[in-house]
């Protein structure tokens, strides 16, 4: 099961970062379990046990064919006995993607949505009938976003001793784990935020009702340089990047989400983002699974 306490701090060493003097670190959410791993484990505990109080016995929830939330949530079901619904953006393909097969072999129903319909999945109409069809169900937002999500994500920075660094990074999707780690970090942290979405400056100033003090968003940032194309996008670039990080230090990442992040962090270093002589910490969210798309041998983990 999920075990917290096999997320460590690894040292990682570029040649970026040596150039520097930077001493970057990364906080291994990737460890806490094969399925539910990463910011999702902490984004969806609260709603898991707001499901088990009120003796839901259905898990409802909304994602991409590429969403690790969704996967997520399908394992988080399968292991607590409850059944799980994922509503996905688009039509039905004919041939479903790695992260919804593992969805449904997990027990997953799914159930698509064409993108205008699915559009609408926050309207208080379309959330309105969400009850009637599943009465015995608990319905958490896209990404596990909302007040459960977000109050898991002001955990992440709890998990281990995150106290010595001056500079926090990671990857931002629907923005909840970004606002978790400011609402939860000292003034003298900075947050760095890599958008992996392309045209998200929405993001900016985030979600108001998700920023306890909104004084905290002077020390936040949000970088949109690396989204590789968009949502799930890449190149061969970063999938060679990602392998070469891999053979130096072990650490697999994701094309969707991480492998951007540990990108924008090597190339941010080389530019002299960050003051000489930082203390870095990389969040990595987890989110392997989204890799199996690739073609077999592309990468080398």
């Amino acid at each position: 099961m999920v075990n917290p306490q096999n997320i460590t701090i690894d040292p990682l060493q570029l040649p970026q970062f040596r150039q520097s003097e930077l001493d970057v670190r990364v906080l291994r959410l990737d460890k806490i379990h094969p399925g539910i791993s990463g910011n999702k484990w902490f984004k969806l505990k609260y709603y898991l046990e707001e499901a088990r109080l009120g003796k839901k016995k259905r898990l409802v929830s909304f994602g991409g064919p590429y969403s690790n939330h969704i996967a997520a949530l399908a394992c988080a079901a399968h292991a607590g006995g409850s059944s799980s619904t994922g509503f996905i953006r688009g039509d039905r393909p004919a041939i479903l993607s790695p992260t919804l097969i593992a969805a449904q072999e997990y027990g997953m129903d799914l159930r698509f949505l064409p993108r205008d319909i699915y559009r609408q999945r926050n309207s208080p109409a379309f959330l309105s009938s969400l009850p009637l069809v599943f009465a015995d169900g608990l319905i958490i937002p896209e990404g596990g976003s909302g007040d459960a999500g977000l109050r898991g994500a002001e955990e992440i920075l709890s998990a281990a001793d995150t106290s010595p660094y001056t500079q926090i990074c990671c990857a931002v999707g629907t923005g909840t784990t970004l606002s978790g780690l400011v609402n939860s970090s000292p003034p003298d942290q900075q947050i760095t935020g890599i958008s992996i979405l392309k045209g998200t400056q929405d993001l900016e100033p985030l979600n108001p009702s998700w920023i306890k003090d909104r004084g905290d968003l002077q020390k936040l940032r949000i970088n949109h340089n690396y989204h590789f194309g968009g949502y799930a996008r890449k190149t061969a670039g970063l999938l060679d990047f990602m392998n070469e990080l891999y053979a130096v230090s072990g650490i697999p990442t994701d094309f969707v989400y991480t492998g951007k992040l540990f990108y924008a962090v090597a190339d941010l270093a080389g530019t002299g983002y960050f003051p000489k002589g930082s203390r870095v910490l990389i969040i990595h969210s987890g989110g392997i699974q989204g890799n199996a798309s690739l073609p077999a041998g592309r990468l080398q983990f």
